[in-house]
């Protein structure tokens, strides 16, 4: 039998997800049991337009073989106490991390907040992370070898396009981000976006469409079936049933914290 491939094992976990999530009630997205992350869009300017920064996973663990932004779980350490908010808390991780894994030195202080991502409840295993967006500061990559097996600097629309011929692996919360980023010009556009808007929320909601897996999020009218209401044609989802994958938002659904 053929060895699962890292673009195998990524549909894999989302498609469990479908068949594990229970629908969400209050409280999931904040809900303080669950383990908290936080990661790090690095974005500079360059002759074609913005590039973001991406390094690969090693072919074990979290996210094995995907291609992600630096990141990883929240420490002891990077609470200031039992009052300190978990944005403040995850911007200081979110540092921490770039640091261990890419060399990089970050100023937690200037991390504009993009977005929350929090998974389809049920899982056995969820993660709540939080994005935050900034200018690439000066010096050389140095990659922990733990952490990572590769880094490049690529166009957002780029790296879409790859993962959509099956070249490379993304994860939903990655492709969505660089989705949004591929607009932009250059990095201070794109920072100015993030500042304007405000903290995007994804509360996923997983279910199957017709050709497979489907995640939905606020503004899509399939996101709460039990709301009620009139009928509504709005859409904020990601089919991934098969490469490449689309995503549909018609509305301004995401609600800003």
């Amino acid at each position: 039998m053929p060895h699962p491939t890292p673009s195998d094992r990524a549909l894999r976990a989302v498609a469990d997800s479908v068949t594990s999530s229970r629908p969400r009630v209050p409280g999931d997205a904040t809900d303080p049991s669950i383990p908290v992350a936080a990661t790090v869009v690095l974005l500079r300017d360059a002759a074609p337009g913005v590039e973001v920064l991406v390094i690969e996973r090693p072919d074990r663990g979290s996210f094995a073989g995907a291609w992600v932004f630096p990141g990883g779980r929240l420490e002891d350490g990077d609470r200031l106490g039992a009052d300190d908010p978990e944005e403040s808390a995850a911007r200081r991780a979110a540092a921490r991390e770039t640091r261990e894994e890419t060399g990089l030195v970050l100023d937690p202080m200037a991390l504009q907040t993009l977005s929350v991502w929090d998974p389809p409840p049920g899982l056995a295993l969820r993660i709540r992370t939080w994005f935050f967006v900034a200018a690439a500061p000066a010096g050389r990559i140095a990659l922990s070898p733990d952490e990572a097996v590769a880094a490049q600097w690529a166009q957002p629309a780029d790296l879409l396009e790859r993962h959509g011929r099956g070249e490379l692996t993304l994860y939903p919360p990655t492709w969505v981000t660089l989705h949004g980023l591929a607009s932009h010009p250059d990095a201070a556009s794109a920072i100015d976006a993030a500042r304007l808007a405000g903290v995007q929320r994804f509360e996923t909601v997983a279910r199957r469409g017709a050709e497979g897996p489907l995640l939905l999020w606020q503004g899509d009218a399939e996101w709460d079936v039990d709301a009620g209401g009139p009928a509504s044609t709005s859409r904020h989802r990601l089919e991934i049933g098969g490469l490449p994958w689309r995503y549909a938002r018609t509305d301004s659904g995401l609600t800003a914290g």
